[in-house]
């Protein structure tokens, strides 16, 4: 009770103790944080050198104080002169003591005016660490006692109550020893003994106590038919009582044991040994026995269904982890071997390799083989399996179930299969075989075989349940697998169609290009090479967001939309404004569709390269710029006016035009190729700038090559689009032009230059048809057009001609009338022109032809005649 007394008493001390230590340390801190707070203060340090600081610090002090609830807040000069003080009559007078040191702010315990007090000092200074005054906030020690004091009194009741109960435990704990241990007299205490005899005896446990020199002191009946004691066992050396080795060495160590299981002839003991010395008893030690035969079978029993749950959840984690046919059989093959079966091998039918159907059972391949010894005699993987009716194989395939081969020596439908390579195998030391056929939604997708052979048990009939889990759980992933090899070869093959299968021909670029597909899932990017007239060529790369086959069907629409708006020879600016509210019409078409669904956004980078003039125009719409290789090996990414995705209607956009030099490289990619989870599109950029820096000489062959092998992601997990370009420029002898005025008289002596012309280039062949077709078209300009009228011809891989006006208007071919005298002029030059038409510039429009150079719509001769006359009908004739 004293004891109890004594550590309750300095307990309570020591929380009072604590909370007196706690509550001023909360005071120091308060202090400390108004302190600063009013010091650091937006105005302290202009107030401070104010001309009247206590005008504008007095109520800032009054407040400060009400708001945070210390005794009192003062503001003073550095050499003490108090500026504002709760106390009106203070102000303008000293300090009590000497005045702190204004280098930091200083907590400290002190007497001032108002009384010992807890007292955080904190300096003023200026923007230029001048300080200008000091800021104290004081909180009086008589109120922290007082805060104190508040809480004796719960802990002085806790302390009563403690006592109470220490006090009250104590009694009830006497007063139980008192009850259990008085009035006990001798007849008592062998009645005691008599019954504790009994129960010793009556024990289904054996009870030995072994003395400190080996000796047997007490056995009981159970113990001497456990181990077959002798009747005069008692005070013999218990390694004279013909016990187990193993046992007798135990009782005699000396040392504690749980549960060790030791052999007694026929059985199994469970064996408990604990010394009795530990008690203050003699030396020697107390054991007891328990018969263990039956509960080791069912311990082994209990530790296979372990082992196979743990093997069946190692299946569920390890098996079906990438959707990869192959893959999964592996995953199940290497998940088994060494846990239930030496060796496995997995066949599968040929459409489920493929991502197809799976249809009967014939035409299985062997896929996985593993096993825990090198060389086994089995069909290697990838050799194809007919399986003869008398086959476990045969039969588990067309049961549905598992098939149990335990002896395969002595079956000889399996042995019938391929003598040969059976008696190999039993001799390797194959002796044991499980089928089972791997099922998925009611449909046979191949076969498991167990194998056992280093493992000495035969597979029983226990283990074909188990067998079946195992295959029915990865017949569910190579299932899926199969399934999602099927859609995503399904999903490449629409992409593949989609993208270009080639590179049309043209002399503006030589070019190379790069696709990449993403390792998981066909994404919507693409790339385009265009001719337009004008021995102009347009660059496209594109990028719809998001995967599946819904990117790659918006991508073939862009693509087809590209490829027409490129027809009609627009400027880069008007193709995408056209493109963007193609796509917005898409997106809410796929809105108010049934599945909800919406084009997610896309990108688009346009760019016509002239090669007459070297000029290139790019616009792009949310995707990345282009880089430039200039001619002296520097890359730089030039500044293309940014415009948000398509989709949006962020519209206008804008273009840059870009001044290339002959042998300039122009690199277009998507935003696969320099942006992935584990880097962002900086540094990208920098490493693409690295692959090309100094490659002015590359081919864009080489310089595809090593952009893959220097910026491409080691994981891609976009699709990637990249197109390199090397610029060339139109020998300046190959392109001629001349003004034309507006007079029919000029047309003559132009048409009689250009016959010249092409005399010079050797294109006599097509020299009448020429003059003809541009007979009617400066005709048309200057009939219908304003001035100025330019015709101009180039010589490349076809003969482009060329007519200019200001005017706006564009001719239309139509089938003349029969009374009407003209409108068959765009009939001939549609006649004897491979491609003619008309596009808009910012100063009006250019119709433009194009002509084989050779075999081509040749000369039209006497047929002349019969192409004017197949105007008429025989009705107007």
């Amino acid at each position: 009770m004293a004891l109890a007394v004594l550590l309750i008493f300095a307990t309570l001390v020591g929380l009072v103790l604590q909370a007196r230590h706690e509550i001023v340390r909360d005071a120091r801190n308060q202090t400390l944080a108004v302190a600063t707070a009013f010091a650091s203060a937006p105005g302290t340090a202009a107030a401070m050198t104010s001309a009247h600081p206590t005008a504008v610090l007095e109520p800032r002090v009054l407040a400060a104080q009400k708001a945070s609830g210390v005794d009192a807040v003062v503001a003073f000069s550095p050499s003490g002169i108090r500026y504002a003080h709760p106390d009106p009559r203070l102000i303008g007078k000293h300090l009590v003591g000497a005045v702190p040191k204004l280098d930091k702010p200083i907590t400290e315990t002190t007497n001032t005016s108002v009384g010992p007090s807890v007292i955080t000092v904190a300096p003023v200074t200026t923007a230029d660490g001048k300080v200008v005054g000091g800021v104290g906030a004081g909180i009086k020690v008589g109120n922290v006692n007082d805060v104190l004091y508040q809480r004796l009194p719960v802990l002085l009741i806790a302390s009563g109550v403690a006592v109470v109960l220490a006090t009250s435990s104590a009694a009830l704990v006497s007063r139980r020893l008192r009850r259990q241990t008085h009035g006990l007299g001798p007849a008592a205490v062998t009645r005691m003994y008599e019954h504790h005899d009994a129960v010793l005896h009556s024990v289904r446990e054996g009870v030995l106590i072994v003395g400190g020199d080996g000796r047997l002191l007490l056995a009981n009946d159970e113990a001497r038919r456990l181990v077959e004691l002798p009747p005069d066992a008692e005070q013999r050396h218990v390694t004279e009582l013909g016990l187990d080795t193993g046992l007798a060495e135990l009782l005699t160590s000396g040392r504690a044991a749980t549960d060790e299981v030791c052999p007694a002839g026929d059985r199994l003991l469970g064996v408990n040994v604990r010394p009795t010395e530990g008690e203050g008893g003699p030396l020697g030690c107390v054991a007891t026995l328990r018969d263990a035969t039956e509960l080791r079978a069912l311990s082994d029993r209990a530790e296979t269904a372990r082992t196979r749950l743990q093997l069946l959840y190692d299946a569920g984690v390890r098996i079906g982890t990438t959707l990869n046919v192959v893959r999964t059989a592996e995953e199940l093959a290497q998940v088994v071997v060494g846990r239930f079966a030496d060796f496995v091998s997995v066949e599968l039918l040929d459409p489920v390799l493929h991502g197809g159907e799976p249809s009967g059972t014939a035409g299985m391949h062997r896929t996985a083989l593993r096993g825990v010894g090198p060389d086994p005699p089995l069909y290697p993987v990838g050799t194809p399996l007919t399986w003869l009716p008398s086959t476990p194989m045969a039969a588990g395939l067309a049961a549905g179930h598992a098939v149990l081969e335990p002896d395969l020596a002595g079956a000889p439908g399996w042995r019938a299969q391929d003598p040969a390579l059976t008696a190999k195998i039993l001799e390797y030391g194959f002796h044991s075989l499980i089928t089972a056929p791997l099922q998925a939604r009611g449909v046979t997708l191949g076969m498991v075989n167990y194998w056992r052979a280093q493992t000495p048990e035969p597979f029983g009939e226990e283990d074909v349940s188990f067998a079946e889990e195992l295959a029915g759980r990865a017949a569910v992933s190579i299932d899926n697998a199969r399934r999602y090899t099927r859609e995503h070869t399904m999903a490449v093959t629409l992409q593949r169609s989609l993208l270009p299968r080639g590179l049309p021909e043209q002399s503006a670029l030589d070019v190379a290009y790069r696709y990449l597909p993403a390792q998981a899932g066909v994404g919507g990017d693409w790339f385009d090479v265009i001719p337009l007239p004008g021995a102009r060529v347009a660059l496209v790369v594109g990028d719809v967001v998001g995967q599946g086959l819904h990117a790659a069907a918006t991508m073939g629409r862009l693509r087809t939309a590209v490829h027409n708006f490129s027809g009609l020879d627009l400027p880069p600016d008007e193709l995408l404004a056209h493109l963007d509210e193609l796509v917005t019409g898409i997106d809410q078409e796929e809105a108010g569709g049934d599945n909800g669904s919406s084009v997610t956004g896309a990108t688009c980078l346009y760019a016509i390269y002239d090669s007459v003039a070297g000029l290139c125009t790019v616009a792009r719409a949310g995707h990345p710029g282009p880089a430039l290789i200039r001619p002296d090996g520097s890359v730089d990414f030039p500044e293309v006016p940014a415009s948000p995705p398509l989709g949006l209607g962020g519209g206008p956009f804008e273009t840059a035009e870009l001044r290339l030099p002959e042998g300039s490289g122009l690199v277009l990619f998507t935003d696969g190729l320099v942006r992935d989870r584990g880097r962002d599109i900086d540094t990208g950029l920098d490493l693409l700038r690295a692959a090309l820096a100094g490659r002015a000489d590359g081919t864009p062959e080489e310089l595809c090559q090593a952009v893959v092998d220097t910026v491409l992601p080691a994981r891609p997990s976009d699709d990637i689009a990249l197109l390199v370009a090397r610029t060339r420029l139109l020998d300046p002898a190959q392109v001629v032009g001349w003004d034309v005025p507006s007079d029919p008289a000029a047309v003559a002596p132009v048409r009689a230059a250009c016959g010249r012309q092409l005399e010079v280039w050797g294109l006599d062949e097509i020299g009448f048809a020429t003059e003809l077709i541009l007979s009617e078209l400066i005709t048309n300009a200057i009939r219908y057009g304003t001035e100025p009228i330019r015709v101009r011809m180039m010589h490349d891989r076809t003969l482009i001609c060329e007519v200019s006006d200001s005017s706006s208007t564009s001719p239309h071919m139509r089938r003349a009338a029969t009374t009407d005298e003209g409108g068959r002029g765009l009939f001939l030059v549609a006649r004897f022109a491979s491609r003619w038409g008309t596009r808009y510039t910012s100063g009006g429009k250019v119709i433009w032809t194009e002509q084989a150079l050779h075999n081509g719509a040749g000369e039209p001769g006497a047929d002349l005649g019969d192409i004017l006359l197949g105007e008429w009908d025989d009705v107007a004739l």
